[in-house]
């Protein structure tokens, strides 16, 4: 069992890694879309799923690779997780996917510290948090119950198709939508929009942790 630093730093790190590809794709989208909204989603898309199954693999042996709330909690529900260890993953997921965010504004020259306007809000939207989550939550428990292996690839598959089948193009991810508060770019949440939709992927892990035991 790798110890509990290196546990940390894995979350943290990858986590970092997961924003940087999703608010990084999305301000080069922007950039190379000329306006095409669909097209710029697509190529935001398409970087988000691949990174996911990299960053899994990498990270999976080490940690878990949960880079998500909602998935330690979920563990820490289903008596995998201790929760005091729980509690220092999602430390480590939101101070890294702060960094992320960070990152990415460095790289392609913008100001650091900025908050998002884009609003996110909507009896639609906040379902379509809960309908991603719980997808998310299924599609990790029913891969670790019969074929462990598939998860990287799974996860990312799900999230590449839940981008464009859910209203808010599956955030599924606490941390993600705090650290995407603090960016004013394509991919941006206004930050009136955050704790509503990490309730509903709150509502939506639970239903998942409920439904994930009866299957299997």
């Amino acid at each position: 069992m790798p110890s509990l630093a290196r546990r940390l730093f894995s979350e943290w790190l990858g986590t970092a890694f997961l924003l940087a590809a999703v608010v990084g794709s999305g301000i080069m989208a922007q950039k190379l879309a000329g306006g095409n909204v669909a097209l710029a989603l697509l190529c935001n898309t398409i970087p988000t799923g691949a990174i996911l199954a990299v960053l899994i693999l990498i990270f999976g042996p080490l940690s878990g690779a949960h880079f998500n709330p909602a998935v330690s909690l979920a563990f820490a529900l289903r008596g995998e997780l201790p929760w005091r260890i729980a509690a220092t993953y999602i430390g480590a997921q939101i101070a890294g996917a702060v960094v992320g965010v960070w990152a990415a504004h460095l790289m392609f020259e913008l100001p650091v510290w900025q908050f998002s306007i884009t609003s996110r809000a909507g009896s639609g939207q906040w379902l379509a948090e809960a309908v991603a989550t719980f997808g998310l939550l299924l599609t990790i428990f029913g891969c670790a119950a019969r074929t462990p292996a598939a998860i990287p690839y799974a996860v990312g598959l799900y999230i590449t198709s839940a981008y464009w089948f859910t209203a808010s193009t599956s955030f599924a991810n606490p941390a993600v939508t705090i650290a995407r508060s603090l960016s004013d770019t394509f991919a941006g949440i206004a930050p009136s929009g955050v704790a509503p939709f990490i309730v509903a992927q709150l509502v939506g892990m639970a239903a998942a942790v409920i439904v994930g035991k009866w299957l299997w």
